[in-house]
């Protein structure tokens, strides 16, 4: 059964910094479609304004070219509903993306940023537990 996500920003910047770790794996598995990715506009362009930051010292190609290929992999949704239950709000834009694609999982490194670890039957796990569900 191919399980159906959406990656919080930190997963997809570990996984593209710390290459072998389980974000890059989960990464991989999504490039692959071994894993249904679902991205917002939103979503995007958080990832492509996170990894051009300074600091970790990607070049614009490399993150364009990386964003494209995961553009390709993944499924696009365009969220119709507006989400205000976490406090931080770039965190609802990932709620809202996956109420819109019914997905099975959020996978973040911060599950503390979400209010509960169960939104209207989406499970928001850490990497090492998706990976875990990916095995069962």
């Amino acid at each position: 059964m191919q399980l159906r996500a959406v990656y919080d920003t930190n997963v997809i910047v570990s996984g593209t910094l710390v290459p072998g770790s389980v974000p890059a794996s989960l990464v991989s598995l999504a490039l692959q479609g071994t894993v249904q990715l679902y991205l917002s506009p939103a979503i995007l362009e958080e990832y492509r304004e996170v990894l051009l930051r300074p600091k970790f010292g990607f070049q614009g190609d490399t993150v364009q070219t990386f964003l494209h290929d995961l553009q390709k992999a993944a499924t696009m949704v365009h969220p119709t509903q507006s989400i205000t239950v976490s406090p931080d709000a770039p965190d609802n834009r990932f709620l809202e993306c996956a109420l819109e694609a019914k997905a099975d999982y959020i996978v973040t490194g911060n599950t503390k940023h979400f209010p509960h670890l169960e939104f209207q039957g989406i499970h928001i796990v850490s990497p090492a537990d998706f990976a875990a569900a990916l095995i069962s």
